[in-house]
């Protein structure tokens, strides 16, 4: 077996989806809880949906749709807030043991990709914000085959670009259906269940299961 690559889902796994509305929720209101889970219940769907019936659009579109449908569905936003919302979604907060675990397997010879259904905008704004410059060997998105996860295709960029088989993956995702398609693919997966969800998808099970990234630095 090739040495094995650390490959990180992006969105929920690395940086914080709610941590753009948590910038807003005084001038949001009762509503921003709401508003958030929305916004990303609706973000996922919409890829899901583009990805079946074959109609990409690049993810920051999907997002700004789904924050419209989110802030129509929840009340309405005080004016201006919609364009900060976005702004604020490229600059996404990392989680707090994030740079620390990173830094570990970095100083340990691992190599670190990520694997995301951002556009390479996005995500290179989302590691310049988290201070996370210099640290992957790849960042790769889904832009580079126009398809969104799970299907087989963007996992199978991993491998191309890292020339590594599918076993020498050791791919990281906060997504329970993330993880579903990536060890149906062949990766050897851990599902970060930072919310204590309960399990689903058992024909397609993840190898590991932890609550935060941190043990993952521990091997």
């Amino acid at each position: 077996m090739s040495d094995p690559a650390y490959v990180f889902d992006a969105y929920g796994t690395l940086f914080d989806v709610h941590s753009a509305v948590a910038r807003y929720a005084d001038a949001i209101g009762d509503t921003a809880d709401a508003l958030s889970a929305l916004w990303r219940d609706k973000q996922l769907q919409y890829t899901w949906i583009r990805a079946l019936a074959g109609r990409h659009l690049p993810f920051d579109v999907v997002t700004a749709d789904a924050l419209d449908f989110a802030i129509t569905a929840t009340g309405g936003v005080p004016d201006g807030l919609r364009a900060r919302l976005l702004e604020a979604y490229d600059q996404l907060s990392a989680y707090d043991e994030v740079p620390g675990v990173l830094a570990r397997l970095k100083a340990g010879g691992a190599r670190l990709a990520i694997l995301s259904n951002g556009t390479p905008q996005m995500l290179a704004s989302a590691i310049v914000a988290a201070g996370l410059t210099d640290t992957f060997d790849a960042v790769l998105s889904v832009e580079e085959i126009g398809i969104y996860k799970p299907d087989a295709r963007v996992y199978q960029l991993a491998c191309d670009r890292l020339e590594t088989p599918a076993d020498a993956v050791r791919f990281h995702s906060s997504n329970r259906w993330d993880i579903a398609g990536a060890q149906a693919f062949g990766f050897t997966c851990t599902w970060v269940n930072r919310f204590g969800a309960p399990d689903e998808f058992g024909d397609m099970a993840p190898t590991r299961v932890v609550s935060t990234l941190a043990p993952i630095a521990d091997g």
